[in-house]
């Protein structure tokens, strides 16, 4: 029987992890035991702070609120509830950009929030805005109730033509159609979700 060399291989697989552990210090990126134990590691933390990095973010966004909160004499928690109750939908990191840059329109915001929470405002109520662009991305003080309206609408129009194509219709559109008629379509595939609407 023929005798078998694995040298290759075996130099191969440590040549790999060693490159990977290229920068560690001192015998993590030496030697091959200890370099892979720390590969191990390594992607059992970038694992977790994939996760982590979300929630430190969304800490730093409602920190710069606050702060912009509490030159306006708000709390940041009184603000979101004025928001919430004027129906102003915009997410802590739009909020923190326009505190940053905007001072003047986040002023407004509060104005908004504080007649929000006085029940001058509702959620009936449009609120008038205006869109501020923040390094290419677009905030808007409106509700984005509006938006959504519109896409209620064009989904009705759909709907009420009785020649739909559904096949011409995207993933989401076919999803709204489907929670309107009140289908559950989880976890189906395009063709799926159409089938089920057409019966």
């Amino acid at each position: 029987m023929a005798r078998v060399k694995n040298g290759a291989v075996t130099k191969a697989r440590h040549k790999k992890v060693l490159k990977e552990a290229k920068g560690y210090f001192g015998s993590k990126h030496r030697l091959y035991k200890t370099a892979k134990e720390q590969l191990m590691h390594s992607g059992q933390y970038a694992f977790r702070d994939r996760k982590q990095k979300k929630r430190d973010f969304r800490k730093l966004w409602i920190t710069r609120i606050n702060a912009a909160c509490r030159q306006n004499d708000i709390s940041y928690s009184r603000f979101i509830e004025g928001l919430t109750k004027a129906g102003v939908e915009i997410n802590r990191k739009m909020l923190s950009e326009i505190a940053i840059n905007d001072p003047k329109m986040f002023s407004e915001l509060v104005k908004t929030a504080k007649d929000g929470k006085d029940g001058k405002i509702t959620k009936a109520t449009e609120v008038a805005g205006r869109e501020v662009t923040i390094k290419g991305s677009k905030a808007t003080t409106k509700t984005e109730k509006a938006t959504k309206a519109k896409k209620e609408e064009k989904v009705e129009a759909k709907e009420e033509n009785k020649d739909v194509d559904y096949s011409k219709m995207t993933v989401a559109e076919l999803k709204e159609v489907a929670t309107k008629k009140k289908i559950n379509v989880t976890g189906m595939k395009k063709a799926e979700i159409i089938e089920a609407l057409t019966k």
